[in-house]
């Protein structure tokens, strides 16, 4: 059975081809009809119809035009349709005519990156800078290139100089946008994105972060507008249904939530925040076996998630699988360090097993739990296991994370922090290079050190991680001042952060500021968070 999108498809190149065949009869195009059919292909694709423009290019060749000649532009018409295999074919079948080795050279680094491989996407997009250094949508796929890479630094300078070739590339004004977000906060990256709308209002991907900027801001009615225009100009696109799931599910309408997720079928099936939001609405609406598989899968997929740790670890607890769940967590629960929550769940299990004694040892570890500073993550093997793997890439976080993890472990912190700083200064625009040379740093008591090298990840990405670090740091330095500014402009820009109401209302509890510690708490409430009153 053939479906509609495949009848649809089909009279579309039918009738590109005809087009084609009646633009195009006669001899091989000259140089002046090459750059008017390559002008009219990069508009087919600007406007979201690479099919006709596919058609239209391959009815081109067919009438007598050196596939050379439209190569690059019409492998752009294939990724543009989702096509990255043909367009590969397509790509490395020849070469590039004149004046087209730039686009050429980007498209195969842009399937390349999509593919994963980020060797071959640089390769490709170093051989395209030396044909065109001034391309803004080269810059952009760099800027991405670097981001997937870790390279946050290096994506800011490449986004940045696709804004200046172009200030009117809507695509660089994204990119930027994104990169804005994640550096400075969510309110400051929507001047960008609303830039980037101004020149192409119908954008999809631009329309899709725009409302998703707004919906993690709290500014619901401004996203389900922008999600309504999305779903107009991309029917298809399943982010506005995503979004709008994500907003009933906080408003507690998980019916509704779960209805709108399962339109978007398995668009998002292994996007984390997807995955955790499919495990949360499944444990509300009481489908617990279900709930568990998200979360088990989540956790699979992000072993150092802690919040899927705990999300799992409750959702095996209610499911009642006391055996499975001790296989999971009673290690985690033997921890020094293992938060009340965790010491209950793991006893309650135990209780249920009838090993009381050991219940009632975790239940009393609960009840008074210790007081500690940040720890590493468990890892399953020794520093002298993973010392090989570290000396062959020291500078490769795959190898060098562990091997630090292994080291704190050991109590070998001078070998730990060497690691650590050699990992930094091999990747300086990595803002996790500096927040892992921070993190050793503190756990060796060096506040001072320790709040530089947070503050040089904070200039690259500002998130959730870095503001815990800093606000404690900070504090620990007796600079409450300073961190009440800190925590307090990170909520301006991040209006719905909840860590920043804590760490603000935690703060201002044991200090003369009773209105402001009530203000934030009744925030709290209005979230489902409440604070005590001290």
């Amino acid at each position: 059975m053939i479906s509609s999108s495949s009848t649809t498809f089909s009279i579309k190149r039918a009738l590109g081809l005809a087009v084609g065949a009646l633009l195009l009869a006669g001899p091989a195009a000259g140089a002046s009809r090459l750059d008017d059919l390559r002008a009219k292909a990069q508009a087919a694709i600007e406007r979201r119809d690479p099919v006709s423009a596919e058609v239209m290019l391959r009815a081109a060749i067919k009438g007598g035009t050196r596939e050379d000649e439209l190569r690059a532009h019409l492998g752009e018409a294939l990724l543009a349709e989702g096509d990255r295999s043909e367009a590969r074919k397509v790509l490395e079948g020849g070469t590039f005519a004149p004046g087209t080795e730039a686009l050429g050279w980007r498209v195969r680094g842009q399937i390349a990156l999509a593919q994963g491989d980020l060797r071959g996407a640089a390769n490709a997009f170093d051989t395209a800078l030396r044909a065109n250094p001034r391309d803004s949508d080269l810059w952009v796929a760099i800027a991405s290139l670097r981001f997937s890479g870790g390279e946050q630094l290096q994506s800011i300078e490449a986004a940045d100089r696709a804004v200046a070739l172009d200030p009117k590339n809507a695509r660089a004004l994204a990119f930027r946008g994104l990169l804005i977000r994640e550096q400075y906060g969510l309110a400051a990256a929507l001047p960008w994105f609303e830039a980037g709308l101004k020149v192409r209002p119908d954008d999809p991907a631009l329309l899709g972060e725009y409302a998703a900027t707004l919906g993690d801001m709290g500014a619901y009615r401004g996203m389900l507008i922008v999600c309504r225009k999305l779903a107009q100009v991309d029917p298809k696109n399943p982010r506005p249904a995503y979004l709008q799931a994500v907003l009933a599910a906080r408003a507690g309408e998980t019916d509704l939530a779960r209805t709108i997720l399962q339109r978007t079928g398995n668009a998002f099936r292994d996007m984390p925040a997807a995955v955790m939001l499919t495990g949360v609405l499944e444990y509300r609406a009481g489908n617990i076996n279900v709930a568990v598989e998200q979360f088990d899968r989540l956790v699979r997929l992000q072993p150092d998630n802690l919040e899927a740790r705990q999300m799992l670890l409750r959702a095996m607890s209610r499911q009642g699988s006391d055996q499975p769940l001790l296989g999971r967590f009673d290690k985690d629960a033997m921890q020094a360090t293992a938060p009340p929550y965790t010491l209950r769940l793991v006893g309650t299990s135990w209780q249920r097993l009838g090993n009381k004694a050991r219940a009632e040892a975790l239940f009393a570890r609960a009840a008074h739990p210790v007081a500690h500073g940040p720890v590493p993550l468990p890892t399953e093997f020794t520093a002298a296991v993973l010392g090989g793997a570290y000396a062959d890439a020291p500078n490769r976080a795959q190898t060098a994370v562990p091997y630090i993890r292994a080291l704190l472990k050991d109590g070998r912190n001078d070998e730990a922090q060497a690691a650590a700083d050699r990992l930094r200064d091999a990747n300086p625009g990595a803002a996790e290079a500096h927040l892992l040379a921070g993190d050793v740093r503190t756990m060796r008591g060096d506040a001072a050190g320790a709040l530089v090298d947070y503050q040089n990840g904070a200039s690259i990405r500002f998130n959730e991680p870095v503001l815990r670090r800093m606000d404690a740091t900070l504090r620990a330095l007796g600079r409450t001042r300073d961190a009440d500014s800190m925590t307090s402009r990170y909520l301006a820009q991040n209006p719905q952060s909840l860590l920043a109401m804590k760490l603000l209302a935690a703060a201002w509890a044991r200090e003369p500021r009773r209105d402001a510690y009530l203000a934030i708490s009744r925030a709290l409430a209005a979230r489902g968070q409440p604070q005590p009153v001290q």
